[in-house]
């Protein structure tokens, strides 16, 4: 009776933890695998936007100095310069107007825009990142990760079977509502501990108070950006020389971003690759002074704190490209299962409550 009792309640802990905190769940595999197929899609679709003709000379400061004409001084910018040969500039402004231009490296014309929520898959990266709600949406998304423990575990201690024979068996032969339900908890324990990275680490990401909570478990100091005390003249800042300075800082490695101020007193940073980081986009950066271009500090990923440092390793894990085409697939895989258990979950949950009215 007391075994009777307890599953009962795991039962109800599954049903309304997945009722409650499971359409955020829902939400983010939904956007996640759209996320992994779609931006090949996407670059397919509008080519206009993302393949140029031919490679450009890598100079940013006529790009700059028009942006600047455009925007103003109060609006900051990161350039993404072109990894392929045939690839367009990207330039994400954040300012009195916020999104990606598109800009053809070999001639520096504007090829298009998007803005942050403009267009499909742009829309589809803002609700999967911060469900449109800003910080209050990464905190929401780092709740659900605790929700999807929750509901792993409880649905483990539901499916333990008495034979493991049966185990994964789908009974097919007794009506859809009893195929959904084995469907259901085989997918969850074959899929469960995937799942489980997916989530995790895309809490991790959204949320940074967590990597802040790892790195005062371990005892690091979170390694912070340097401070300018003194407005700077933003019409003194160079792109192209700041990234000669920084070069002999950061040599044989690939730039990923560089990100250039609105005027104030933040530095000018550069994110190199280096042949050992992980991260496609790399974690190491040269800070510097936007006006004098002086080297203020270089931080290199492996020299970062512990809870910053480990975004070398859980970015590119959680959208698939740590590992190759195999985890790749393990990725789309447990998108498409938290997909689908939500769905069939809610459906359970609907057809058994009809029953009963």
């Amino acid at each position: 009776m007391a075994a009777a009792r307890l599953r009962r309640l795991w039962l109800k802990l599954h049903r309304w933890v997945g009722l409650s905190l499971g359409m955020l769940l829902l939400i983010s595999a939904t956007t996640g695998t759209l996320l992994i197929v779609g931006e090949p899609i996407d670059e397919a679709l509008r080519p206009d936007l993302h393949r140029a003709q031919q490679a450009g000379d890598g100079r940013l400061d006529p790009v700059l100095a028009r942006l600047r004409a455009e925007f103003g001084d109060d609006a900051g910018f990161t350039f993404r310069p072109p990894r392929e040969p045939d690839e367009t500039l990207h330039v994400f402004v954040s300012g009195p107007w916020t999104g990606t231009l598109f800009i053809d490296p070999s001639t520096g014309t504007e090829r298009g825009r998007l803005g942050q929520t403009e267009g499909f898959f742009n829309t589809v990266f803002a609700l999967h990142s911060t469900l449109l709600a800003h910080e209050a949406g990464r905190a929401a998304l780092a709740l659900s990760a605790l929700a999807y423990l929750l509901l792993l575990a409880t649905g483990l201690v539901l499916w333990w079977p008495k034979w493991w024979r049966h185990a994964l068996t789908v009974k097919t032969g007794s009506g859809l509502t009893r195929s959904l339900f084995d469907l259901h908890r085989v997918a969850g324990a074959l899929t469960g501990i995937v799942v489980l990275v997916s989530i995790v680490t895309g809490a991790y990401m959204a949320w940074r108070p967590i990597s802040a909570g790892v790195s005062a478990v371990a005892g690091s100091t979170p390694v912070k950006p340097p401070v300018i005390t003194e407005p700077v003249d933003q019409a003194l800042a160079t792109v192209d020389a700041a990234m000669a300075v920084a070069r002999q800082r950061v040599p044989d490695s690939m730039v990923g971003y560089v990100q250039v101020p609105a005027r104030g007193t933040r530095p000018l940073r550069i994110r190199y690759r280096v042949p050992d980081d992980p991260h496609p986009n790399g974690l190491t950066s040269v800070w510097m002074h936007p006006g004098t271009l002086q080297v203020l500090a270089v931080n290199r990923w492996n020299e970062l704190d512990t809870g910053t440092r480990a975004y070398s390793w859980i970015y590119p894990l959680h959208i698939g490209e740590l590992g190759g085409r195999a985890t790749w697939l393990l990725t789309l895989l447990s998108g498409l299962a938290l997909a689908w258990m939500g769905v069939s979950g809610t459906w359970l949950w609907w057809r058994r409550r009809c029953a009963r009215g």
